[in-house]
């Protein structure tokens, strides 16, 4: 019988993603100083050095009011577009919002840039979890689970938009009736993320979803939804890749970098931490089994948006380029990056962290092989 270690081994290079900040305050609730700039110059230099750096992917966030330190928000569709024109091989994943966005419109945004960027644009289906943000827009907050059920819908739309002419699609919250789409966009399709870790997130990823992105934790966490999806996939037929979040904080000694975490958490904002806790705690709870993403989240996991201290990519070069192998040796796929200082911080990531991955991946293949 093969060993986990083996299969793990024979997998694919694990790949890379970060996140963009295109939502000023940067991707920690905290006043700590940064270097780090929301605006659009700032963002295209960072798409080239993610580029450079070995990096897969860069994911734009979607915000549509200011809160928990994000006073400015960039539209996900257009800032995704304008790092694509900056680059030449990075792929750029844009959030959408079902809601605010309907699928007709999405896909043939996305269809149009995929086709004047020879594919390197993907979707991130966010279901949603900030209700106030909803009241403000004057969009309707619907129940948890039925946030999930519109976007299976959506993501259905999206694919049978792009794959077919004459699209008849009869569902609770879209409809079509012999809709052709020209031009579609090029193959391969673009790839559609989502997120989540409650029962209907993991369920719709296993039915719909290329990729399913999950907040941070520790390989033994991600193995357990890993471990999930995979059997539900199995019944399925589709097999959604993992993508896992993570804060990233690489310097020459562990203190240092331990130093750093310590001083983001002395300097969050605490009011702001809390709201948002309290808001997406509020959110998981209105799910069936009354849990969501951040259901086991301290105050200081909560300064980084998306439990990222929890992955434990924090340290020495050598212990983050363990740990990631760890987390692909636990089912993950990617890892979806965040950083203080992000120029900086992404060019030596990979001046000094993805080499060591890939020699320690190289390593593996071969010792696999000999086996």
């Amino acid at each position: 019988m093969t060993s986990h270690l083996a299969n793990s081994a024979a997998r694919a290079p694990i790949r890379f993603a970060y996140w963009v900040p295109n939502v000023s305050g940067g991707l920690v609730i905290s006043k700590i100083p940064q270097r780090t700039s929301w605006d659009a110059a700032y963002n295209r230099k960072l798409a080239q050095i993610a580029e450079e750096a070995g990096f897969d992917y860069g994911l734009t966030q979607i915000r549509f009011t200011a809160g928990y330190g994000a006073e400015h928000q960039h539209e996900s569709v257009a800032f995704s577009h304008d790092l694509l024109a900056a680059t030449t091989k990075l792929k750029v994943i844009a959030a959408l919002l079902p809601g605010p966005w309907h699928p007709t419109l999405a896909a043939k945004q996305i269809a149009t840039i995929s086709q004047l960027t020879e594919g390197r644009i993907a979707v991130n289906i966010v279901s949603g979890w900030f209700s106030g943000e909803f009241r403000a827009i004057g969009e309707p907050w619907l129940d948890h689970d039925e946030r999930y059920r519109r976007s299976e819908e959506f993501i259905r739309s999206l694919r049978g938009i792009w794959t077919r002419d004459n699209f008849t699609f009869r569902g609770d919250f879209y409809r079509y009736s012999d809709y052709t789409l020209k031009p579609k966009p090029v193959d391969p399709l673009p790839e559609i993320f989502q997120g989540g870790s409650s029962r209907a997130a993991r369920d719709m990823a296993a039915r719909v979803s290329d990729w399913y992105f999950t907040n941070g934790g520790t390989p033994e966490t991600i193995r357990a939804q890993v471990d999930d999806i995979r059997a539900k996939s199995a019944e399925t037929g589709n097999h959604p890749r993992i993508g896992v979040n993570a804060f990233v904080i690489a310097r020459d000694t562990e203190e240092e970098a331990r130093a750093v975490l310590q001083e983001i958490i002395d300097n969050a904002d605490p009011d702001a931490v809390k709201a948002f806790g309290h808001e997406v705690k509020n959110a998981g709870k209105a799910s069936p089994e009354g849990e969501g993403n951040w259901a086991k989240s301290s105050f200081e996991d909560l300064v980084q948006y998306n439990d990222g201290f929890k992955t434990n990519l924090i340290g020495t070069p050598d212990q983050i380029a363990e740990r990631i192998l760890a987390l692909k040796d636990a089912g993950a796929d990617l890892a979806l990056l965040a950083f203080l200082h992000f120029q900086e911080e992404v060019a030596y990531f990979g001046a000094h962290v993805i080499p060591r991955v890939r020699a320690l991946e190289a390593a593996r293949d071969r010792r696999a092989e000999a086996a």
